[in-house]
């Protein structure tokens, strides 16, 4: 086994076109560090519906130029057997470490496959790759990127030509033609032939932008901004500045593009302390709200003045805000969101008389719901405007909640203020996430076997009066590793993250208020059983 690990790892340094990373795994070799070898040589990045994502380095179980090459070249291979030959690719990536280096090999690959490329002028915001592919005709998209995960990973996610990200069976077939690339060397790769994009379709996304905007709307909300050391400040920036809002102010130390996200633990909104330095800008500046992006400016966070203090809205809370600006502006299509998000967004689309759909996790899913005028998942992601991004979107979404802010604030009122008068209108729905990261993935796969093997009767109290495996598949959804719990007044979705080493649990407690002056006690009422849930739970899972 040893000598399989380290001949496998000298074939594939034989074969490396990356300098950095071949000098990694040569000082491995030459340590005779059996030990990383077998991790990194234990496998490969498997290829799914969230494409790829790892951490950067040498060996099949990094991201590296040569897992690139490969899923590029798989790319091609599926594209061309799908007779897409000639067709548009576009090429969109972040301000990660190598992912320019990512984006021009998939452009030469392409390019040497037979098939046009186009590469996005410089590092941009997701939602502009995915409003690039229908804008261009293009038959598929790849942007380079992690997201909001640590610095040292980098991912690869793809897209078709509707402008959604893929969905079996396209992932599986995608992943069958990677496999089957041999040599490297088989895959040609030309210096040149593709095209570098200049600002028009940048311009033309920002021109879209103004679509979400309702004509002579308020546009006086300040802001205090977080791009969060990622790519959607200068997005951001051109998009309020067209709209007429006031300048945002910036939070300085997140502003540039840094692929090592020096402020911050992991660079996503939701993780603690992440958003520090933005509620001290917000103390100085006493805006009426603050809002961030993660780095590639796809998700948007927003956070409000709450007595003293500023505190973040959780995603469901920004969801239902949007939904109620929608439906009080009149907006008809379906509004849907994925299963680990509140329920609230069905009833305010009853309530309003339209359409809901509830799909699995992953805007791949949401985008896909025919007639979709709005989606949303709790996960800080927004599709407000579906016919230009089909796809999470997070500088629209900024625009559309500072326009509600901006509305409430003419009124002398708040976003707090509008969710308070939701919960009266539909029951306070207030939820919550146990999120484990963990390093050894056993421990997610052994709290998911025993959760099937010994399922839980009773949470915080409550009877579970329907509980699920979502392996199964449901009348409305296909099979997903899930577990969904139903109690009475509360519901708990379990399921592994897709993206990172996370056991994910989701709650959502729901208690009737009786009037505004009922809310502080419903409010208490909703923390202790949600308190009490995640007690409960975290002991039925053993973790």
């Amino acid at each position: 086994m040893q000598d399989d690990t380290v001949a496998r790892a000298k074939a594939w340094l034989a074969e490396d076109p990356d300098p950095e990373t071949r000098d990694e795994l040569a000082e491995l070799i030459e340590a005779e560090d059996v030990t990383e070898l077998s991790v990194r040589f234990g496998g490969t990045l498997q290829f799914g519906t969230a494409g790829l994502r790892g951490e950067l380095g040498a060996g099949p179980m990094r991201m590296n130029r040569s897992v690139v090459i490969r899923a590029a070249a798989g790319l091609a291979a599926y594209l061309k057997a799908k007779g897409q030959t000639g067709g548009l690719v576009v090429i969109g990536y972040d301000a990660r470490h190598k992912s320019a280096d990512f984006a021009r090999d998939t452009a030469a690959v392409m390019t040497g496959a037979g098939l046009r490329a186009a590469v996005l002028p410089r590092p941009l915001p997701t939602p502009v790759l995915a409003y690039a592919i229908r804008h261009l005709g293009a038959v598929a998209g790849v942007e380079v990127t992690a997201s909001h995960n640590p610095p040292r990973d980098n991912g690869y996610k793809v897209y078709l030509g509707d402008g959604s990200q893929i969905v079996p069976p396209a992932d599986a077939e995608i992943a069958a033609e990677i496999a089957a690339v041999r040599a490297l060397a088989d895959v040609p790769r030309p210096d040149s032939g593709w095209e570098t994009l200049g600002e028009e379709v940048l311009d033309a996304y920002l021109a879209r932008t103004d679509a979400v905007l309702a004509e002579g709307s308020p546009r006086t909300a300040r802001t205090v901004y977080t791009a969060m050391h990622g790519v959607g400040k200068d997005v951001l920036l051109a998009a309020f500045a067209r709209a007429g809002f006031p300048e945002p102010v910036l939070v300085a130390e997140q502003a540039e593009p840094d692929p090592d996200f020096p402020t911050v633990a992991f660079p996503n909104p939701e993780e603690p302390g992440a958003m520090d330095l933005a509620f001290a800008a917000a103390r100085a500046a006493e805006p009426d709200l603050v809002v961030a992006n993660d780095p590639d400016a796809d998700r948007c966070a927003v956070a409000v003045r709450a007595g003293a203090d500023w505190r973040m809205l959780r995603g469901d809370e920004v969801g239902a805000l949007l939904a109620e600006h929608l439906v009080r502006r009149g907006a008809r299509g379906v509004f849907a969101e994925s299963i680990v998000s509140s329920s609230l967004l069905g009833r305010i689309a009853e309530g309003a008389g339209l359409p809901y759909e509830e799909t699995l996790t992953g805007f791949k899913w949401i985008a896909r719901v025919e007639g979709l005028r709005f989606g949303y998942e709790e996960a800080l992601g927004y599709c407000v405007d579906p016919e230009g991004v089909r796809d999470k979107d997070g500088i629209t979404a900024a625009l559309l909640i500072t326009e509600l802010a901006s509305e409430l604030k003419e009124q002398g009122r708040t976003l707090l203020d509008l969710l308070d008068d939701i919960a009266v209108a539909y029951g306070l729905h207030a939820t919550d996430q146990l999120s484990v990261r963990v390093q050894d993935l056993s421990v997610i796969a052994n709290a998911m076997r025993r959760l099937r093997e010994q399922p839980p009767t009773e949470l915080a109290g409550l009877a579970i009066t329907r509980a699920e495996d979502l392996t199964r598949g449901t009348d409305r959804l296909p099979p997903t590793d899930g577990l969904r719990y139903t109690l009475d007044g509360a519901r708990v979705i379990v399921r592994p993250s897709g993206t990172e080493p996370k056991l994910k649990c989701y709650l959502e407690v729901v208690v009737p208020v009786d009037g505004h002056d009922a809310l502080p006690a419903a409010h208490a009422k909703a923390a202790e059983l949600l308190t009490a849930i995640k007690r409960d739970l975290s002991a039925a899972a053993g973790i």
